[in-house]
C-alpha cells in the first residue's frame, strides 16, 4: 500500500522551532513536497525536494526559515521550521510524486498524507 504518514506537529510559541517528518511506503518516489493550508486560505507549497539529486525549492515566505531534508534509507523526509510566526499556523501536508512534479502548483503530487496541525502562538 502506498502511503505517507506525517508526524511532529503541535503547538509552538512564536520564534520557536519544530521539525515534522514524513515516512513514505509502498513506492520509490521521485520527489516530495510539503504544503500547508490555513483556515480560510488556499493550499500553498512550503518546500519541495527531489530524491534524485536533492534539489530543493522554497517560496519567499519561508526561505531562510524552513529547511527540507531527506533520508533515502529510511524513506523519510523532514521539514525543519525555525523562527516560526503565527502566520505559519496551518495544517501541514506531505505529498509525494512518482514523476517530476510542478512544485509550486502541486501538480504531479499524487500521494498525500493526512496532514498534521501546527499552531504558532503569539
Amino acid at each position: 500500500e502506498v502511503q505517507l504518514v506525517e508526524s511532529g506537529g503541535g503547538l509552538v510559541q512564536a520564534g520557536g522551532s519544530l521539525r515534522v517528518s514524513c515516512v513514505a511506503s509502498g513506492f520509490d518516489f521521485f520527489a516530495f513536497g510539503w504544503f500547508r493550508q490555513a483556515p480560510g486560505k488556499e493550499r500553498e507549497v512550503v518546500s519541495c525536494i527531489s530524491l534524485r539529486d536533492g534539489s530543493t525549492y522554497y517560496p519567499d515566505s519561508v526561505k531562510g526559515r524552513f529547511a527540507v531534508s531527506k533520508d533515502n534509507a529510511k524513506n523519510t523526509v523532514y521539514l525543519q521550521m525555525n523562527s516560526l510566526k503565527p502566520e505559519d499556523t496551518a495544517v501541514y501536508y506531505c505529498a509525494a510524486a512518482k514523476g517530476r512534479p510542478e512544485c509550486r502548483s502541486g501538480v504531479g503530487f499524487g500521494v498525500w498524507g493526512r496532514g498534521t496541525l501546527i499552531t504558532i502562538s503569539s
